[in-house]
């Protein structure tokens, strides 16, 4: 089945890049030029996936993106943005996006990225149809219950973003594991290889303010020139 992306973004020259590239993948690709004309698309017609500029006129990504998330779709979103600084980031994060890319970017990274995110939506789907037994992790006051799909550190929720999820159980899955950013990548997002980014340790940094706020104990070390590891200090 041909998986159909919605884009919003209105540079025209972006625009057209990532629609010609994504079209000669086989995907099905409908273009939006602002934020309210990529709302309103989005409560007309089912997307496999959206991608959506942050720099919008009319209405900005972010609101966007909370906009589609209120109204329970969960369709995964993948920001793109020229503002790479960690506070624009975690407030698209935050608003519910899945992932994001920092312009300007190679259609390589693009594409390996919309792989990944339809790849996991499509594992969701599947694992939520039969679940058979409560997974549920703890360490250091940490507990994952990956059936609900719910994070608490010591008795307090913890909210998370999809992919800080996944990341925060790979690593308790691999506890006392060194774990490279490579095998990360691989893990987390369906990445087989370095494309120089630093996504990996921006959601680690991520992971750190929201699980060690109220805890002597911290948990996620990292280990120079290595990688991370999760364990009980």
């Amino acid at each position: 089945m041909t998986k159909k992306i919605l884009l919003v973004e209105d540079e025209t020259s972006v625009a057209n890049f990532i629609w010609k590239g994504l079209t000669e993948e086989g995907f099905d690709v409908s273009v939006a030029f602002d934020g309210a004309a990529g709302e309103k698309m989005v409560a007309e017609s089912d997307f496999h996936l959206i991608i959506l500029d942050i720099m919008l006129p009319d209405k900005n990504g972010i609101e966007v993106c909370g906009e589609i998330r209120k109204k329970g779709i969960t369709t995964p979103i993948l920001f793109l943005t020229a503002l790479g600084t960690p506070e624009n980031i975690v407030h698209g994060l935050n608003a519910g996006a899945d992932d994001y890319l920092v312009k300007p970017f190679k259609f390589i990274e693009l594409h390996a990225r919309v792989n990944a995110l339809l790849r996991r939506a499509e594992n969701n789907a599947d694992g939520n149809a039969a679940p058979v037994h409560k997974n549920v992790y703890t360490v250091a006051g940490l507990e994952i219950d990956d059936d609900a799909k719910t994070v608490t550190r010591n008795g307090t929720a913890v909210t998370l973003t999809a992919t800080e999820y996944r990341l925060l159980l790979v690593l308790v899955k691999n506890k006392g594991k060194v774990l490279s950013r490579i095998d990360l990548l691989e893990s987390v997002w369906d990445i087989n290889f370095d494309m120089g980014t630093n996504v990996v340790d921006v959601y680690i940094n991520y992971l750190r303010k929201k699980l060690d706020t109220d805890s002597e104990n911290k948990l996620i070390h990292t280990v120079v020139g290595m990688g991370y590891v999760l364990k009980e200090t």
